[in-house]
């Protein structure tokens, strides 16, 4: 109501007859404030829409207290009027679990905990939610009922008649007083990728300068449209995002929907393109084209920033993808899958390169011979690091047929390169060092001495892996050599890692640890934690052989971490049982860490 109703209803409950009250708003807010002057009172103030709406209910005296409750922010209350904010989350699951026992009770609930867990997931802490649903249960709805209607029509399932009643209703009116344009980005919000969106990848979006953007993404944080978080970044809850989807179909014509995914999908991938070159800096064999008109891709300066930014946005790229392919966009699908590629590898990403390049494939049935060749190698390869041995295979042979068709060696020597990682995680070495071999050899002749320095390092390791230490050693000192003449410090980590390996094997344990720990310090520089902990791992066994058990456990314990953090699952368990057995070695004065001297079952992790 307005606040003339509002100040008339409070006279009246105070005792002020009908013909006494004044005509004039002013006079009646005056009068208003003298009735309460000299008492102890509770205003509550429920579902304010402004703050004009408020000031002439607050009382003039100290002895009174104002609750106004609103889905806006009204800072004019906090600015002129000292009111203190109090924002109020989502529920947390404890919250969720007693709002739903007192309105159903304690017998319902304990009778089918399953549907209101599912209940309390599909609604996500949202109070309004939880309350209709509940109040739904209460008169007669089953309980099973109202998961099924929740999991099948989502925000519909808490629309009703009674707009005080429906979600949607009450969403809307959050709306009334937006702009046009507020709504427009609200709607936008709804259908952009990834779980939340911060200021350079929303300017994208909206194609507005970005002093508008920042203040509509303000606004839209004020009627509680949008939640700001750390780091400045805004995110919707699940189901404000649904109704921001739902206007933006009924609401938006496709070609505008069409234009700001474009932009939003181009920032992502040209950013992501230049994080790609710091952390993978040999030339890369795409062309990329110029991003649409208004996407602005953002700068990065160096590579931390660009490790950052890839941490960051990582959902946000995969979703990208996603949105690329169900337009049709195969060339932002291929490459989108390209620059993730080296980020996936440091990380540990596995089962996401899987996807990417699955995706990447099928785009690429639109595109040039060459895209296919290379998506079939990648695709293969990601399999490979999964130990999906067979579709590997089958990925990497017709990679390199197509390779021979088209008469490209450059792709031969690649497909030759991944087959003999391919074999290798087969437990074939010697199929492995025949790969490296012919990579290498192909490599050479094209005079690619970056890469040729890489397959020197596996024809090294290989040979290593099948005791040919002398030729494994001659190898990785012409590959460390290589490596430093082309400044590529990710390969100068994996030949140093190599090195460690053949001294490990050869006796010299104490340069085996120098080798591992020069190696260590680059991956972690350039953040490569999947290699850090094969390292980690292998440097465990050169301090065993010393004795040095502390050292050990050390290692294996941020070994057994990453793996974990990484979803390696037989490699966790494989240094687990290598902790275990290090107890059980170790003498009794060892000065192991408390956690693993207690009992070898303090060390597992029930993550795994």
């Amino acid at each position: 109501m307005g606040p003339v109703g509002a100040v008339r209803g409070f006279l009246g409950a105070l005792g002020v007859a009908a013909d006494r009250v004044p005509h004039n708003l002013d006079a009646q807010a005056a009068l208003y404030r003298s009735l309460v002057a000299d008492k102890r009172m509770l205003v509550v103030l429920d579902n304010a829409a402004t703050a004009e709406q408020v000031v002439p209910l607050l009382p003039g005296s100290a002895s009174c207290t104002v609750l106004v409750t609103s889905r806006h922010r009204l800072h004019g209350l906090v600015a002129r009027h000292g009111a203190r904010p109090l924002p109020l989350g989502m529920f947390t699951d404890a919250e969720a679990h007693a709002l739903l026992v007192t309105i159903l009770g304690p017998d319902h609930v304990a009778a089918d905990e399953h549907s209101v867990a599912e209940i309390m997931a599909l609604c996500g802490g949202f109070p309004l939610a939880l309350g209709l649903i509940a109040a739904r249960i209460r008169h007669h709805l089953p309980t099973a009922d109202a998961v099924a209607e929740l999991r099948e029509f989502g925000l519909d399932a808490l629309d009703a008649d009674d707009p005080t009643a429906s979600l949607p209703a009450v969403l809307s009116w959050s709306l009334r007083r937006l702009t046009e344009r507020q709504r427009t980005v609200f709607a936008l919000l709804g259908i952009t990728p990834g779980p939340d969106i911060g200021l350079p990848a929303a300017t994208s979006l909206t194609g507005l300068p970005v002093e508008e953007t920042r203040a509509v993404l303000r606004a839209l944080a004020d009627v509680s449209l949008l939640d700001s978080h750390p780091g400045g970044r805004y995110a919707m809850h699940d189901l404000v995002r649904a109704y921001a989807t739902t206007y933006a179909q009924h609401n938006l014509p496709e070609p505008v929907r069409r234009a700001a995914l474009e932009r939003v999908v181009d920032f992502y991938r040209h950013t992501a393109h230049t994080a790609d070159r710091f952390l993978n800096p040999h030339p890369a064999p795409i062309r990329l084209h110029p991003p649409a008109p208004s996407a602005h891709p953002q700068p990065l300066p160096d590579h931390p920033s660009a490790l950052a930014w890839m941490d960051t946005h990582h959902p946000h790229l995969l979703a990208a993808q996603h949105t690329a392919a169900g337009h049709q966009r195969h060339q932002a699908v291929w490459h989108l899958a390209w620059t993730l590629t080296a980020f996936h590898r440091r990380r540990g990403h596995r089962h996401d390169e899987v996807a990417v390049w699955q995706a990447a494939t099928d785009a690429a049935e639109h595109l040039p011979a060459a895209t296919r060749t290379l998506a079939h190698r990648r695709l293969g390869s990601a399999h490979a690091a999964l130990g999906w041995h067979e579709q590997a295979i089958e990925h990497l042979h017709q990679a390199l047929a197509l390779a021979e068709h088209h008469q490209d060696p450059t792709q031969q020597a690649h497909n030759h390169h991944a087959l003999a990682r391919a074999w290798e995680r087969r437990g074939d070495n010697r199929r492995s060092l025949e790969h490296s071999r012919r990579a290498r050899d192909l490599f050479h002749a094209l005079g690619q001495t970056v890469w040729e320095a890489v397959t020197l390092n596996t024809v090294g390791w290989y040979a290593a892996r099948l005791g040919d230490y002398d030729t494994a050693r001659d190898h990785c000192q012409q590959a460390l050599t290589l490596h430093g003449r082309h400044h590529d410090p990710n390969g100068e980590a994996d030949t140093l890692d190599s090195l460690g390996y053949i001294d490990h094997h050869t006796g010299h344990y104490h340069q085996a640890i120098d080798h591992y720990q020069q190696a260590l310090t680059l991956y972690r520089t350039l953040g490569n934690t999947s290699q850090s902990a094969d390292t980690l791992d292998r440097l465990g066994h050169s301090h065993t052989a010393l004795d040095q058990h502390t050292q050990a456990c050390s290692v294996w314990r941020e070994a057994l971490e990453l793996y974990r953090e990484q979803r390696c699952e037989a490699d966790a368990e494989r240094v687990q049982l290598q902790l275990g057995n290090l107890l059980k070695a170790a003498p009794a004065s060892t000065s192991l860490p408390a956690a693993v001297r207690s009992s070898p079952t303090t060390i597992i992790d029930t993550r795994l």
